[in-house]
């Protein structure tokens, strides 16, 4: 079929074309809104610029096609091959592409906001900039993909594959991670608030410059990670480990650091005004120039520690050991 004959027959009513031939058809700039070409072979065609509304390419054979700037929203993509394909500025609000093929797939600029990319593979792919806000993205491979500056706020994300990814100045904000595995990952200068953390693996993360305020870390394995110059105003990492890691410069307002173990961390001139780390593990911790003003330290353990330039005298030290060994 030719191009000129699909526009014509949609123009009298038909809108079903389920596996049609149209291959290498130009139909660029086309009004096809609520068309079904589920299954149709669609390669190298262009419909750049084109309005496909609340359209069906379920299935269909998009190899290489030119999607450029193309109205997509709330269409249905399930397993369709967009191999190669480039979808430049495409706006797919709420559509579904579970199970879609995106290899070598142009992708920038696209709006994937609230769309349903549940198992979908973009691993190595540059998403930079990309909008995923509020997009189901369970089980998706994202291993080695960029996604620096992507808008993910309220994103699905459980059960990803981030091995590699790349997540800095990216927008993460009340995204749940928690029990997930994040070893390595950089998230440097990402916005985190009210993200959920909790007992993730966060081993040797980049979270410098990042904003964490209100985020939840509790129980997180955070050992050597780098949070240097990080805002963590109120947030909560009771009982986490980050043993080695560098907290220098960090804002930790009023958060809540009880048990956590904070062995050998490098916490020179953080603000933990405020902050509670009653019973907390500080052993060999450099705290030289660090803000206490206001933190409860009762009971903690500062054997060994750097406190060269605090000034206690607004600081609860109940019980806690002391560098030299005594007990306050």
């Amino acid at each position: 079929m030719k191009g000129e004959e699909l526009k014509t027959r949609y123009s009298q009513g038909e809108r079903d074309f389920r596996q049609i031939n149209l291959v290498g058809v130009n139909l660029k700039r086309v009004n096809l809104e609520k068309v079904n070409l589920a299954g149709a072979s669609l390669a190298c065609a262009d419909f750049s610029y084109a309005f496909l509304y609340e359209s069906n390419f379920s299935d269909a054979f998009l190899y290489s096609a030119n999607m450029k700037y193309v109205k997509l929203g709330k269409a249905q993509l399930v397993n369709s091959d967009l191999t190669k394909s480039d979808l430049e500025g495409s706006f797919l609000v709420k559509s579904n592409l579970s199970g879609a093929k995106l290899s070598g797939a142009v992708l920038s600029g696209v709006n994937l906001r609230g769309a349903n990319l549940e198992g979908i593979n973009l691993c190595g792919a540059n998403l930079s900039g990309i909008n995923f806000r509020s997009a189901n993205l369970k089980n998706a491979n994202l291993r080695w993909a960029n996604l620096s500056h992507a808008r993910l706020n309220e994103a699905l994300i459980q059960g990803a594959f981030l091995t590699g990814v790349n997540l800095s100045n990216a927008f993460l904000m009340k995204v749940d991670l928690h029990g997930m595995d994040l070893n390595g990952i950089n998230f440097s200068g990402a916005t985190m608030k009210f993200a959920n953390l909790s007992s993730a693996d966060l081993t040797a993360t980049n979270f410098s410059g990042a904003n964490l305020i209100f985020t939840d870390l509790k129980a997180t394995i955070m050992n050597g990670s780098n949070l240097r110059d990080a805002v963590l105003i109120s947030s909560d990492l009771t009982a986490a480990v980050l043993t080695r890691a560098d907290l220098s410069y960090a804002v930790l307002t009023d958060a809540n650091l009880s048990k956590t173990n904070l062995n050998l961390t490098d916490l020179h001139k953080a603000d933990l005004s405020g902050a509670c780390l009653e019973e907390a593990y500080l052993w060999k911790a450099d705290l030289s120039e660090a803000n206490l003003d206001g933190a409860d330290l009762s009971g903690a353990s500062l054997r060994g520690a750097i406190l060269d330039g605090v000034d206690l005298r607004n600081t609860n030290l109940t019980g806690a050991m002391m560098p030299d060994g005594t007990v306050n």
